[in-house]
């Protein structure tokens, strides 16, 4: 049974004889019991019908022969039910049309009654435009499943979500604006909030029956893996044209939307105006559309996957990303592809965004326990690796070049992410730089480089990333030097520094940009001709061991 009130009956009355659709009906009476929704629609009908028609909670039908009806009124119908028989499934609560049976002749009345509601239960509905009627059903259970199977995603839960056309706003509002006079009539207040939106609905419907093909995977309110249902109607796309005059501060252009009319600026306008203003620019019931809507193809999207790791990069002639001058590449490889192709086969990821703490120039190396890296994995296929197949990936990867290698490879939260780039000029780096000198030198003449200690730096931006970096000065600080003399023209020089350090324009001053300099401290030109990143101070992510 239905769980209707009396006072629903001269709303279920307006909605079905309007060319609303069973589930409809029960959306606008305000029934939230999903079950309800589950119902094959012509059995909700044939209970709808019932229900109105029900003697013990309302008015029964009005006789056809009654002069009262012409005013709408009615009575109660002499006599009962023959024992063992149904009751009536109408009630008249209009008058006859002219021309239908009249002179006490009942059931002709209620023939010509029924057809006429039949007509308008057996077309689309003009509220959900179908999609609570044929598109909720096996058959569409069936067309998610498969293309869900398709892409042979590994998930263990599933969220359902609908895409709906914008002009179903208005339609769905058209039909509260009169159920709500109705229930004003019988007072009772009615919010629109009350009213079950198309897309719960759907879902109530479709959860089970997508479930059960796909085996008794649960569909449920939240999941990595979402499966999408897009539906369409050009045909009633004019129905939101209206509010472009009553309400044109909601609709903008925008240059990645077809249409202005979109579903949030639709709702949006459908809040700022009058019902009064409504009312004069949209009919009830809304005109009847002579197709359903049509469903778009179904996308599967599982949310991001996070790796990270660190990696050392060996060769001086590497970038860490592709490098791409004027369209034309440079480089045949870098970190990033290296890294990125074996994870995105083993995940069979989409694409993938790469971040790491810090960046070394192509002629840098970066050694010692390795820089820490980051990839997103952009609609993985495969979420999850054993702790066994994470340790072969780490093999493969380390085994497909001698430019690289990657460590402490593991999978890791989107929230775990932020803790790379956390205070990261704050953060300490060293390195190792080959420095050669204008004038012959001996050890005695560098070492006082090493009793230096906290060095502050003013930093204009270098002339080789100008193209890229604002202009600006940036203070940072040389924590520590040492030296080892190598010869009369060359000695190393080891750093460490606050993370963001330009180490090449701290050598040779970049023409004074970077001031003090190793040239202004030794009082001749100096310039480095080798540079090696040493260790990077980020305690992430977690070591893992070897």
């Amino acid at each position: 049974m239905l769980p209707l009130k009396d006072g629903d009956k001269a709303i279920v009355h307006k909605l079905l004889s309007s060319g609303c659709c069973a589930r409809c009906v029960l959306r606008f009476c305000c029934v939230s019991v999903q079950a309800a929704y589950r119902k094959p629609p012509q059995e909700t009908l044939e209970e709808l019908r019932a229900f109105i028609s029900d003697p013990e909670n309302g008015k029964s039908r009005q006789s056809a022969a009654d002069p009262a009806a012409g005013n709408g009124e009615s009575h109660d119908a002499a006599g009962s039910d023959p024992p063992g028989e149904p009751p009536v499934k109408r009630v008249k609560l209009e008058p006859v049309e002219p021309g239908a049976p009249a002179g006490g002749d009942v059931s002709a009345a209620v023939k010509v009654e029924e057809e006429k509601e039949e007509e308008a239960a057996s077309g689309v509905c003009v509220a959900c435009l179908g999609i609570l009627q044929e598109l909720s059903g096996p058959a569409q259970a069936v067309k998610i499943a498969e293309k869900v199977k398709e892409g042979e995603y590994e998930f263990d839960t599933l969220v359902l979500s609908v895409s709906l056309p914008a002009q179903l706003c208005v339609r769905e509002h058209s039909c509260w604006l009169h159920v709500k006079k109705e229930s004003r009539e019988k007072s009772a207040a009615l919010g629109k909030d009350d009213v079950i939106p198309v897309k719960e609905a759907f879902k109530w419907i479709m959860q089970g029956l997508v479930a059960k093909e796909l085996g008794g995977v649960a569909v449920v309110i939240r999941s990595l893996f979402e499966v999408s249902v897009e539906f369409t109607h050009p045909e009633t796309e004019a129905d939101c044209h209206f509010l472009a005059t009553t309400c044109a501060g909601c609709f903008k252009p925008t240059k990645n939307k077809q249409s202005v009319f979109t579903r949030m600026a639709v709702v949006k306008a459908l809040e700022k105006i009058s019902d009064a203003v409504f009312l004069k620019h949209y009919t009830f019931p809304p005109p009847r559309p002579s197709s359903c809507c049509v469903p778009r193809d179904v996308q599967c999207l599982h949310a991001s996957v996070f790796v990270a790791g660190r990696y050392n990069k060996f060769c001086r002639s590497l970038p860490q990303t592709p490098w791409v001058i004027d369209g034309e590449r440079r480089m045949e490889s870098s970190v990033e592809e290296l890294i990125a192709a074996p994870v995105l086969s083993s995940f069979r990821a989409a694409g993938f965004n790469f971040s790491s703490s810090g960046r070394e120039d192509v002629d840098v190396r970066t050694l010692g326990n390795g820089r820490p890296f980051a990839m997103e994995l952009l609609n993985p296929h495969r979420s999850k690796l054993s702790k066994e197949e994470m340790k072969q990936l780490q093999e493969t990867i380390n085994k497909s070049s001698d430019k690289i290698r990657v460590r402490d490879l593991q999978i890791v939260s989107r929230e775990a992410m932020g803790r790379m780039k956390e205070g990261e000029e704050a953060k300490t780096k060293s390195y190792t730089a080959l420095v050669w000198t204008q004038k012959a030198i001996q050890s005695q003449d560098i070492a006082f480089i090493d009793a230096i200690k906290d060095l502050t730096l003013d930093q204009k931006t270098p002339l080789r990333v100008l193209h890229r970096r604002a202009l600006a000065v940036r203070q940072r600080v040389v924590h520590r030097m040492n030296t080892r003399y190598l010869d009369p023209h060359h000695f190393h020089l080891e750093l460490k520094t606050q993370a963001g350090t330009y180490i090449k324009e701290f050598v040779h001053g970049d023409f004074g940009r970077t001031k003090p300099n190793m040239s202004e401290l030794l009082k001749m030109d100096t310039d480095i001709l080798e540079l090696d990143v040493e260790s990077v101070d980020v305690d992430w992510p977690p070591s893992i061991p070897e």
